[in-house]
């Protein structure tokens, strides 16, 4: 909207387009900052050294998975901040890592409080969500590792407490048992959340 504001009447003082845009924000509202590639955790820093509340909920995936980067981002380049008035909006524009705040025709995108609360129920003070995989007694996958690397194989256990999956597979004709580290099975993971989609509360930007 400022972008379009200046197009058509250059003349106009900036501080005047920004004080149209804070006309739209609401102070209990959270809002979606969409972060420079790979720098969600530069942008948080930032924004905290400015005072501003920020929100960067982080998947943290078990050791035993064998994932490159134990630690990611559940939204990647997204993050939640409040802004409370047209200083701490010009603020976070100019934030490092930082590359804009998402808009709907030039409207900044909010969030309801209880989005952003359910998401901090489930994660701990530093943001970070436990995350599970959605395995299912029954279902058919992939191999992706060891000594069965390219075969398939029926889920016939989800992962243990060593995180050793059974699977049952067939090999020369013959249906045989075999257990086989979670590194190894390729599976979808998810955050540890309660049964609520809270993907669908979310713009659908993000989702």
């Amino acid at each position: 909207m400022a972008h379009c504001l200046l197009n058509c009447f250059p003349q106009l003082p900036n501080f005047r387009i920004v004080a149209g845009i804070m006309s739209f924000f609401e102070p209990t509202k959270w809002y979606l900052v969409y972060s420079k590639s790979r720098k969600e955790e530069l942008a948080e820093l930032s924004l905290r050294l400015k005072g501003l509340d920020v929100f960067l909920p982080r998947l943290v995936f078990p050791s035993s998975v064998g994932k490159t980067g134990q630690i990611i981002p559940l939204f990647p380049n997204y993050l939640f901040t409040r802004i409370y008035d047209a200083q701490q909006y010009q603020s976070v524009l100019w934030t490092p890592g930082v590359k804009r705040l998402v808009s709907f025709c030039g409207i900044p995108a909010s969030l309801d409080e209880s989005v952003v609360s359910f998401l901090m129920r489930h994660a701990t003070p530093e943001g970070m969500i436990a995350a599970r995989c959605n395995l299912k007694i029954g279902q058919e996958v992939r191999l992706t590792g060891g000594a069965f690397d390219g075969l398939l194989g029926i889920i016939q256990e989800p992962p243990d407490g060593q995180r050793r999956v059974k699977l049952l597979m067939k090999l020369l004709n013959r249906e045989i048992q075999v257990e086989v580290p979670m590194k190894f099975v390729k599976a979808d993971w998810v955050p540890s959340l309660s049964s609520l989609n809270i993907r669908s509360e979310l713009p659908k930007s993000i989702n």
